[in-house]
């Protein structure tokens, strides 16, 4: 009996592997595949009812309970009711007493399996060992309940026979039945597994449009797939075998076994990117590769994959390329087709002060400045619909407000259709540009000390005027004004005093006048005024010009704050009326000139229209510039002397003065000719000129006892002094002519000093260490600071005759004492000239001066007669000396 079982158990593990490989190759997942499974389970009960352990007729025993529990447990409902139902149906047709029992340990296992099926997927128990054995110890237990069933002598019979058997077969065929199919399903599973798997990764393979190679650590060629035909000869099938030294260049073989050793030394895969020959000419490659874990023919392998990235490489080039330009420094601006801002460049943000957030999605109307009026901006899109592009100059607005001047170019970006997708626009900051024309604008016509037009847009305005005044037949005014004595400023106070007047000039000028009159400045203390829409009937005009002038005069009067100091001053004007264009703009303001130095000429402060004769008087003036050119190179300057005096009334010297013997206009008096000279710079080579003379006078004077100990004074301008090579001159001088340096006395006024003070003191040392002596002229009336005295070297003190001419008045006489005590406390020697009394003289010598020059000793006279004056004769106390 116990075998009979044994046999069933046996029957069934058998069949039940047998089941195994069938379903092996069916989806079981499928309807058919689950129908089937279901069949073969009851097909394999329905064995097993056929060889049972039989106990009475109709009472029989097998391992159902355990296929059909598993069959549901591992196939699911559909699985485990098809096979209950034919077992089922097998066992009814089988009848006997055991009948019913036997029915419900068909449907008790099914139950049982789906039950377990249902508690392990929901995670309630586990499929292990333990579990499996109690819950085959469980359906055992109601395998017997069932058959309760039976007539109590037949499970008595069966209590007695048979259930130490069912116990001791039955569970362990559940078990083993429960690990087999286990088994069964998993390597089911996985075998599906492997084969999704493989598929996919085919399909993966084919799908890839990478160069597949295998090679071995040799190099050589095992295993090679192509997508492309044209990238490898034969499709690649000819390299198969071969190795990389065998195909390729030493160098480039030597890179790729390199890249395979680095490969096959790590546990990631590597990447190589390289340029490789092919069919279809030089091609750019990126290469993958992995060590592979088996061996082929004993030896390590890789997987290469390497893909065509010519295209790519290109791209990305391209992209680098259009990355480096779109970083210019320029701003660029890249917006959709309705205008928003999709990219912007770091030059942007620098430009406009708008980070790419505080833009990207906004509309570039955020940029507007408000300036253009939409007419502006309907011609530009209008334009660029047109001809796809725009460019010119605008005005936009920074993130802080600022409105400022930019460059503005915009492109449209068109698809194949024509559409317009994109908008590119590329933008210069032109603030600078902007502001260096203006600076450049405002030099090139205005005055940069007062902000004032200069001569070049003075001009421009004085033709516009003349044009107009011409059509309207209104009166204009040219009206040149100099400041009176504006150089005793500098003297006193130094060139930025001067600038800061000049400045404070400028704008009493223009608050005074009109706003459609200009006022220019030319230069210096000159400025120019122009006024336009006079009267139309000339003393009408002339009228309204006095009226002007008479204004401008009382506001220039007032006084002037400058640097701490109180300041007064005056200006002369010059006026030129016109009202057509028969005079040029030169003419006009030649006239206006004369007109000023007529003013001037009338005692200053004072305002002059233009007179006819003051045109002669300047051709006059230039004529005797030409004559004075002529008559230096002809020698028509001849010398003349002035006798010093000693206080009893000796002979000490004489001062070298100059007249010119004119051809036509006789002897002429310096004061005809030395502002012309000075003002040609003809002054330099007249002073030049009477230094000779004098050094010539002296030499002769040297072989005369009765003049060999006088001295000789002789006048020398800033222009001489200042002369680069004046002391090689001087040397030469007195080389030429032999005079003796110690008998020579340069004069020289302080104005002088004030060029360079500094460069005077060594020029005069130079000079005083040949012998020379210096004597100061006029002081007292220029700049009589107390520094240069001690600074300069010094001889002699001249007394201006201005202080000398109103003695013995009190005023004076303090001004002269001051001098001479000044003088002494230095050790330098007083000359005062212009004495004309004896009243004059007697103060003079009674205060201490020691020297005197004027016409009460004698008026200047040639150096015949100089010569030929018997100066040992001269009484003391004489009357006027002639």
């Amino acid at each position: 009996m116990v075998l009979e079982l044994l046999k069933n158990v046996i029957l069934l593990i058998a069949l039940c592997w047998v089941h195994g490989l069938i379903t092996r190759y069916v989806d079981e997942r499928s309807p058919l595949g689950k129908g089937l499974s279901g069949v073969l389970f009851g097909g394999i009960c329905i064995l097993g009812m056929m060889v049972p352990m039989t106990l009475a007729d109709g009472l029989i025993f097998d391992g159902r309970t355990a296929v059909l529990s598993m069959a549901a447990f591992f196939g699911g409902p559909q699985v485990g009711l098809i096979a209950g139902a034919i077992a089922g149906a097998y066992r009814a047709w089988l009848g006997g007493v055991g009948m019913l029992p036997g029915l419900l340990n068909v449907l008790m296992p099914v139950l049982m399996g789906l039950l377990y099926r249902r508690l392990y997927r929901r995670g309630r128990v586990a499929f292990n060992l333990p579990s499996l054995l109690l819950f085959a110890i469980a359906v055992q237990v109601l395998q017997v309940l069932n058959l309760t069933l039976l007539p109590a002598p037949k499970f008595a019979l069966f209590m007695q026979d048979a259930v130490w058997v069912l116990f001791l077969l039955l569970v362990p065929l559940t078990l083993f039945l429960g690990l087999l199919l286990k088994d069964a399903h998993v390597q089911r599973r996985d075998r599906l597994a492997l084969l999704q798997s493989e598929a996919q990764l085919r399909a993966i393979t084919e799908a890839v449009p990478d160069l597949s190679l295998v090679m071995d650590e040799d190099g050589r060629y095992l295993k090679i797939k192509s997508p492309q035909t044209d990238l490898l000869l034969d499709g690649g099938q000819g390299l198969l075998g071969k190795r990389l030294l065998d195909v390729m260049p030493v160098q480039q073989a030597e890179l790729f076994m390199d890249f395979i050793a680095r490969t096959l030394a790590s546990e990631q895969p590597q990447t190589l990117e390289y340029e490789l020959k092919t069919p279809i000419g030089q091609r750019m490659f990126e290469a993958r590769a992995r060590r592979m874990d088996a061996r082929f023919n004993g030896k390590r392998a890789v997987v290469f994959m390497a893909r065509d990235i010519t295209e790519r490489a290109e791209v990305e080039r391209e992209q680098r390329i259009a990355a480096i330009a779109f970083e210019t420094q320029q701003g660029m601006i890249v917006t959709d087709a309705q205008t928003r801002i999709l990219k912007v460049n770091r030059a942007f943000t620098t430009i406009s002060g708008y980070e790419p957030q505080d833009v990207i999605g906004q509309s570039t109307r955020m940029l507007g400045s408000g300036r253009q009026p939409p007419e502006f901006y309907q011609q530009m899109w209008r334009i660029i619909n047109e001809e796809g592009q725009w460019q010119g100059e605008i005005w936009n607005r920074r993130k802080s407000g600022e409105i400022f001047p930019e460059w503005l170019s915009i492109s449209a970006v068109r698809d194949k259709a024509g559409r317009v997708t994109n908008y590119v626009a590329s933008l210069t900051d032109i603030s600078e540009r902007k502001d260096a024309e203006e600076k450049i604008q405002h030099l090139a016509f205005y005055d940069p000390l007062t902000g004032l037009p200069n001569r070049r847009l003075l001009r421009d305005r004085l033709q516009q005027a003349a044009a107009l005044s011409r059509r309207n037949g209104h009166f204009c005014a040219l009206i040149f004004l100099d400041l009176d004595d504006f150089k005793n400023v500098n003297d006193l106070y130094g060139h930025q005093a001067g600038d800061e007047l000049l400045c404070q000039v400028a704008q009493r000028l223009k608050s005074t006048l009109r706003e459609l009159d200009t006022v220019a400045r030319l230069g210096g203390d000159e400025f120019v005024i122009m006024l336009e829409g006079l009267e139309p009937q000339p003393e009408e005009a002339a009228a309204q010009v006095e009226h002007i002038g008479s204004k401008l005069m009382l506001a220039l009067r007032e006084p002037y704050r400058v640097s701490e100091h109180q300041l007064f001053n005056s200006a002369s004007l010059g006026v030129v009326l016109f009202n057509d264009e028969a005079h040029n703009v030169d003419e006009l303001m030649q006239r206006a000139d004369l007109s000023m130095y007529n003013a001037k000429s009338a005692g200053k402060n004072a305002l002059s229209f233009y007179d006819p004769l003051m045109q002669e008087m300047v051709s006059q003036r230039l004529q005797l510039e030409h004559d004075m050119r002529r008559g230096l190179s002809e020698g028509e300057f001849v010398l003349y002397l002035q006798p010093q005096m000693n206080h009893l009334g000796e002979l000490q010297g004489a001062e070298a003065l100059v007249r010119w013997l004119h051809p036509q206009r006789g002897l002429l008096a310096p004061a005809l000719f030395i502002e012309i000279a000075e003002r040609s710079g003809l002054i330099a080579e007249l002073d030049l000129y009477i230094l000779k003379q004098g050094c010539q006078l002296l030499a002769r004077w040297a072989a005369q006892p009765a003049f060999a100990r006088l001295s000789l004074a002789v006048n020398t301008s800033s222009r001489l002094l200042y002369k680069d090579d004046f002391i090689a001159q001087v040397r030469r001088i007195l080389a030429e002519t032999q005079a003796n340096p110690r008998q020579l006395k340069l004069e020289i006024t302080e104005s002088l000093l004030l060029s360079d003070k500094h460069e005077a003191a060594l020029r005069m040392q130079a000079l005083q260490s040949l012998g020379i002596r210096f004597s100061i002229d006029d002081f007292g009336t220029g700049y009589s600071s107390m520094a240069y005295l001690q600074q300069l070297p010094l001889n002699q003190l001249k007394i201006d005759q201005s202080f000398v001419r109103v003695l013995p008045e009190i005023s004076s006489l303090a001004i002269v004492r001051a001098i001479m005590a000044l003088a002494h406390s230095l050790g330098l020697e007083v000359i005062a000239e212009g004495v004309e009394t004896q009243a004059q003289w007697d103060v003079l010598r009674d205060n201490g001066c020691q020297f005197f020059q004027g016409y009460l000793f004698s008026q200047p006279m040639a150096v015949a007669a100089f010569e030929s004056k018997q100066w040992h004769e001269q009484p003391l106390n004489a009357g006027r000396v002639g």
